[in-house]
């Protein structure tokens, strides 16, 4: 069985469910949820509502920490290229795509499956 861990949202025990609901009569509490794995936060918040809220609390810890945006991100030519894949009843084509200028090249399946990229680094 999978380990079971805990939803990080900090209000996650005050909403008022019935799968958080624990204790015996004349003794119920609400707790945070409990499960094997979640879909919201990277898979760390049980809901929507929990995901929300961590984010009020932390967002702005968090994006000083990993590093703060001071200047606009640019599509160009240079790094607008994605891997993409076509299949049919026969065989599969492999090729990379600009998104700008709308040239296709082809590539092989282990590029494809690979760190392989056109993109040329810009900061």
């Amino acid at each position: 069985m999978s380990d079971l861990k805990y939803c990080q949202g900090v209000k996650c025990h005050t909403y008022h469910t019935k799968d958080r609901l624990r204790g015996i009569k004349g003794n119920k509490h609400y707790q945070t949820r409990r499960r094997s794995s979640f879909y919201y936060l990277g898979g760390n918040a049980c809901s929507m509502q929990c995901e929300r809220d961590w984010f009020e609390r932390y967002g702005e810890q968090a994006v000083n920490y990993f590093g703060r945006i001071t200047e606009p991100k640019q599509l160009t030519a240079d790094n607008a290229w994605n891997k993409m894949r076509d299949w049919g009843a026969d065989s599969e084509t492999y090729y990379t795509y600009n998104t700008l200028t709308n040239e296709q090249r082809p590539i092989t399946s282990e590029q494809y499956r690979s760190d392989f990229t056109l993109n040329k680094i810009t900061e």
